[in-house]
């Protein structure tokens, strides 16, 4: 087990042969036991790495989401989201209401969800997100950046509103959320209405009222 890096299937090989003797298992059954411990355990670990390196503010879930306090929002369709069909679809996920609503918790529990299911994540709020483009652009390496972030399935970006964007910051995000269309989802969280989206951005054509 140390020589295939296998750690799981020494952990698990003492409880599992005791269990194949008692119940006279088939040695199939005890080869698939053996390693479906140690697939399981490469699983959660790989997504546990895949969570830290998302960069969550905190560890949310929706089984933790209270639905009954925040009865505007639709439990079917939030679960829905949980099975991540809009990232086999490479759409985007609109969260969008006022201040504690439990926008920033679903955001996070919908992306964990992807993390544990093998996909890699990014969160960032969007002021975050305009300052890590900026730094790229200022270096010359926008292309990329944007590049690089393609490879990601899903990005969250968080608190969209919050701070208007200036005409740089606009295009910015224009170039990011344009690169990824039909490619790759994002999950954006958003206090405004998209009526009030052209003076987040400074330009209603880029996002009409």
């Amino acid at each position: 087990c140390r020589s295939l890096k296998a750690p799981s299937i020494a952990r698990a090989l003492p409880r599992l042969a005791e269990r194949a003797r008692s119940e006279e298992w088939t040695y199939e059954r005890f080869a698939e036991a053996l390693l479906a411990a140690e697939a399981s355990s490469r699983e959660t670990h790989g997504g546990e790495g895949r969570i830290r390196a998302a960069r969550f503010p905190a560890r949310k879930t929706l089984e933790e989401f209270d639905f009954s306090f925040a009865q505007s929002v639709k439990q079917t369709i939030v679960l829905h989201l949980g099975q991540l069909d809009f990232l086999a679809g490479r759409e985007n996920v609109l969260l969008l209401g006022p201040p504690g609503t439990g926008k920033t918790h679903l955001a996070i529990a919908v992306a964990m969800r992807a993390c544990l299911a093998g996909h890699r994540v990014l969160f960032a709020t969007a002021t975050e997100w305009v300052a890590r483009l900026q730094e790229a652009k200022k270096h010359g390496r926008l292309e990329d950046e944007i590049r690089r972030l393609g490879r990601y399935p899903l990005l969250v970006v968080d608190e969209v509103g919050y701070i208007p964007f200036d005409a740089d910051a606009a295009n910015l995000m224009f170039t990011l959320v344009s690169a990824r269309y039909e490619r790759a989802s994002l999950i954006v969280t958003s206090n405004k209405p998209f009526s009030e989206w052209g003076g987040i951005f400074g330009d209603d054509v880029t996002a009409p009222p």
